[in-house]
């Protein structure tokens, strides 16, 4: 039987749990208190994310009454996430994560509270864009820091796949339930309640991850790095300089300009296609729907390509999926009933492409540098989808949503590109990276029995 006693086992329990394999190693992991109470904490401090940028635009504008001061507000929370997200992976490496994440949940928190009630205050607009880049800047490190825990929780490469295929269709689901929970205190409450109920989720999961075991394991010097016997690697002055990353951070750059692209341009095209933007949210569950389906599956068995081959198909078959849409859309008719199949299929190919580059940098990157680098993973994200987000704009203003489309298109055909032409680069940077050792036994408690 797969991990034995595991639901017996504490949260101070010796790691190195194997999950197996199919839909039932998501029903293990979760039953496994050293996994599953870090990455259940740290979904409820990243509802946060889900909910603060969109809770500040809509407390701005009811405030101030115009979107554009409100989309400001808003940038520079976004913008503060991603300049702060790398610097804060770079000193959880240095001194671990909870030294780390501890204040920054409990200051980021703070700041979105007081941005909340400056706006209903009246405070000057610089005021407010000043306390909302604060609040972004400080915003928690949690993803990074789930992620590169999964190293220490599961050495196990195939039980890894399967907590970021959780982790993966879990971020997928808050982007959804974010919203709706949003949508539900706007119904009930005034405003300020989403933004600051955003900021009590960050800090309550944020201290709660900073009490688990996989956050005090997380030490730096603790664990030695995964590039065993590859001289001079304990001495990369940046995660940036580990050979092969700096490739995936390119593709996910591409890929992530492609995620803004689709998101404003299924908002377009609810308000000016489908007959109102209260639709969005179907094409919204469509698509995240599909991604959940992917990630699950992706992350329920071995496959016998490695993820760095198969990250080629499904961004090539994202990039095909999108061309159709764009070319459904661009009849200025789309049928729902042909539109929400395209979204979810093309949704099953968005988590797993995800997992395989958060996999490739967990594969690539010793432990010392492990945070920084995935920490710059969810940075270029966020950069890349600010990115699009501007340039689908500009394409519906001039050429309409069909176009945008096509512009989302072809930043995930760039993306597939980039990572063709870094098969080679990645191919010798894991054999180095991962020299052929004799397997060594594992504790009977901790294997499967």
């Amino acid at each position: 039987m797969i991990l034995g006693e595991m639901t017996k086992m504490g949260d101070d329990a010796p790691f190195g749990a194997e999950l197996g394999t199919g839909l039932k190693a998501y029903g293990r992991l979760l039953r496994y208190r050293p996994a599953a109470i870090p990455f259940l904490t740290a979904v409820v401090g990243r509802l946060a994310i889900a909910m603060a940028p969109l809770g500040l635009l809509l407390l701005v504008e009811s405030e101030r009454g115009a979107y554009g001061v409100a989309g400001v507000v808003t940038g520079a929370f976004a913008v503060g996430c991603a300049i702060g997200t790398p610097l804060w992976g770079r000193l959880m490496d240095r001194l671990g994560q909870i030294r780390t994440l501890l204040p920054t949940s409990l200051v980021s928190a703070l700041f979105l509270t007081v941005d909340a009630v400056a706006t209903v205050a009246g405070a000057p607009l610089p005021v407010l864009i000043v306390l909302a880049g604060l609040a972004g800047f400080a915003f928690p490190p949690l993803s990074p820091a789930i992620r590169s825990a999964w190293r220490v929780i599961f050495p196990n490469p195939a039980s890894r796949r399967v907590a970021f295929a959780l982790d993966a269709t879990a971020v997928e689901l808050l982007f959804v339930l974010g919203p709706l929970l949003l949508s539900l205190l706007l119904a009930l409450t005034s405003p300020m309640v989403p933004v600051l109920v955003a900021a009590g989720c960050m800090a309550v999961g944020g201290v709660g991850y900073c009490r688990t075991s996989a956050a005090r394991r997380s030490r730096p010097g603790i664990h030695p790095p995964t590039v065993l016997g590859h001289p001079g690697v304990r001495h990369h002055r940046s995660a940036i300089t580990v050979p092969g990353v700096a490739a995936v951070l390119v593709v996910m750059l591409a890929l992530s300009t492609g995620f803004g692209q689709l998101d404003t341009s299924m908002a377009g095209t609810a308000g000016e296609l489908l007959g109102g933007t209260d639709r969005v949210g179907i094409l919204f569950m469509a698509i995240a729907g599909g991604s959940s389906v992917g990630g699950l599956i992706f992350g329920s068995r071995n496959w016998p390509i490695s993820e760095r081959r198969a990250l080629m198909l499904t961004t090539g078959g994202f990039a095909t999926l999108l061309v159709a849409i764009a070319l459904l859309v661009g009849t200025g008719r789309p049928s729902l009933w042909l539109l929400l199949p395209l979204l979810f299929c093309t949704g099953l190919t968005i988590a797993p492409s995800l997992i395989m580059m958060q996999g490739l940098v967990d594969h690539l990157t010793p432990t010392n540098r492990l945070n920084e680098a995935q920490s710059m993973l969810s940075s270029v994200n966020q950069v890349g989808a600010a990115v699009g987000t501007a340039l689908a704009g500009m394409l519906i203003d001039a050429h309409g949503v069909g176009w945008s489309f096509g512009g989302a298109a072809l930043a995930v055909a760039i993306c597939c590109v980039a990572s063709v032409g870094s098969q080679r680069h990645w191919g010798r940077s894991m054999s180095a990276a991962h020299p052929i050792t004799p397997p060594a036994a594992e504790p009977a408690a901790e294997s499967a029995c």
